[in-house]
């Protein structure tokens, strides 16, 4: 069943009333705009602000909200393609909510073809916070991971491309990078570089095209397995974050690349919406970033949107928070949008030595 309110009202309400007393079940609700961008279920505005970022890739469904603090409520690809009312959703446990995953892997997919951004697909690799499995018993997540990239690649006619083709989207879609985990690589997880191996050694065979990213740091000391690129998070204090800057300049210019997937002042504790000191920390270490442009290759600020009806986290760093009717631009974001419109042409080519006398 489908409501469709006349009018905007912002402090409106839906009930459901009964004659006499009873209990009613509902399965699935979603309250949305039925004016959504490009018509794909987001809210226009959020987008438009995500659109101002230029962004040029968009890495999805997101950090540990991919493992999980047990197996069991990791994100599940295939049960958030197909109908919206017909997928089970899961149990978020690592920020304690239910998703009905109707913002799916078909969804993130579409929504950086709309961006014209480069998908980054981050799949769980065998390991959650708490548990995982042995390499031993990895080849039923190496299966999965092969289908989830012939859904998003395989033609209208295979298997699993022809459920994107019945889903509304017969053309292939344009994903070139896979991040094997998230932040997987410790001494707590004993079984990620075998894991790791499998997936590397089956997708590189399928998809030799494909960009295969380890969550193994190798900033400090080169990895000890292939990789095209390595995943490298820091979260810090706005005085640490700045003495960061100079991370990448003592790193080996040879092996694969760096992907600074997440980055921000953090604070514990502090539910303010940012500082123009946090966003000057920022700003130093992505100067950091720009200088090491030879070996950086892509860089995200983190969390990117954060319901402030729903907050999970008490700390800063978050680039937009958002409510039913309004929106709120962290230091943050209005910085990397006038960096950005500084020169939109930008990439970071070439660096040239200035010395500035005040």
């Amino acid at each position: 069943m489908q409501l469709l309110a006349k009018v905007t009202c912002r402090t409106s309400r839906l009930e459901l009333t009964t004659s006499k007393r009873g209990v009613i079940w509902i399965d699935q609700v979603s309250l949305i705009p039925s004016d959504t961008y490009k018509g794909h279920g987001f809210r226009k505005e959020l987008i438009h602000m995500l659109v101002d970022l230029k962004p040029r890739f968009l890495r999805f469904p997101g950090g540990t909200f991919v493992e999980g603090i047990l197996l069991r409520n990791a994100f599940r690809w295939r049960e958030t393609i197909g109908p919206w009312e017909e997928r089970p959703g899961h149990y978020g446990d690592v920020w304690n909510y239910w998703t009905d995953d109707g913002l799916g892997y078909y969804e993130l997919l579409q929504l950086a073809e709309d961006l014209g951004a480069e998908p980054i697909w981050v799949f769980n690799a065998g390991i959650s916070r708490n548990d995982q499995v042995d390499t031993t018993a990895i080849a039923p997540f190496v299966k999965d991971v092969l289908d989830s990239l012939e859904f998003a690649r395989g033609s209208a006619k295979s298997t699993w491309g022809s459920v994107r083709a019945a889903m509304g989207h017969p053309e292939r879609f344009q994903l070139k990078y896979v991040a094997v985990g998230n932040e997987d690589c410790d001494n707590t997880k004993p079984f990620y570089q075998g894991h790791y191996l499998k997936f590397y050694n089956a997708i590189r065979e399928a998809y030799p095209d494909i960009q295969i990213i380890s969550n193994c740091d190798g900033s400090s000391e080169p990895l000890d397995h292939p990789a095209d690129l390595y995943d490298f998070h820091i979260y810090n204090s706005a005085d640490d974050l700045f003495l960061k800057k100079d991370t990448f300049s003592r790193t080996s210019r040879t092996g694969p690349k760096v992907f600074v997937s997440e980055y921000a002042v953090h604070v514990d504790g502090d539910t303010s919406k940012g500082s123009l000191q946090a966003s000057l920390a920022e700003a130093a270490f992505l100067i950091g970033l720009e200088v090491n442009s030879d070996i950086v290759h892509m860089a995200s600020y983190a969390p990117l949107f954060v319901n402030d009806n729903d907050r999970k986290l008490a700390l800063t760093g978050f680039c937009v928070f958002f409510r039913t009717s309004i929106l709120i631009m962290t230091v943050s974001v209005i910085m990397s949008e006038y960096n950005e419109q500084m020169d939109p042409r930008c990439d970071s080519l070439q660096l040239l030595a200035t010395v500035w006398n005040s």
